[in-house]
């Protein structure tokens, strides 16, 4: 499974997740390794950047390049 995949396997698992204690334990450790990691090179979208990205996403969406509701609780379904 590539890393893509397997990042919207661990979106749907959080979205779905109850337990409120072992969803903190997980925001933690998130928030603290992130907190540890040098972040320099990030820097905000510029308006042009934002701009195009939305461009991409629109045309993707008119090609039929994404994935409904409907498919990612069919994929998440054979976890």
């Amino acid at each position: 499974m590539d890393l893509e995949n397997r990042k919207l396997n661990l979106i749907t698992y959080l979205a779905q997740l109850q337990d409120e204690s072992f969803f903190e334990k997980i925001e933690n450790y998130i928030l603290r390794k992130f907190e540890k990691e040098d972040h320099s090179e990030f820097r905000p979208f510029t308006v042009e950047e934002l701009i195009n990205r939305i461009e991409k996403s629109e045309q993707d969406f008119k090609n039929g390049k994404y994935k409904s509701q409907e498919d990612l609780e069919k994929l998440s379904a054979n976890w």
